[in-house]
């Protein structure tokens, strides 16, 4: 069963380039590369999805249609969550 990632964000934000790439890389490696379905969320083309998941500030994190993360994680929180996933 895939899991479904998004990274929520604002164009031009620099923390969150870093971020999604080592938090993708991060779910790769514990997911599979099939498993995972990593999709970035520009909030300023889809404020109102954004708004229904609860962001507040960004970068924020969904998994599965639900806000894990509402502020940028550690590898290790991002580990975390992941290997608590009952769908593992």
């Amino acid at each position: 069963m895939s899991v479904k990632i998004e990274l929520i964000a604002a164009p031009g934000c620099g923390k969150c380039v870093a971020a999604q790439k080592q938090l993708r890389a991060i779910a790769t490696a514990m997911l599979g590369e099939n498993e995972v379905v990593w999709r970035e969320v520009n909030v300023l083309k889809e404020f109102e999805y954004a708004v229904s998941l609860g962001v507040l500030s960004m970068p924020a994190i969904a998994v599965n249609g639900e806000l894990k993360f509402s502020s940028l994680p550690t590898p290790e929180q991002f580990r975390t969550m992941l290997t608590s996933l009952e769908s593992f």
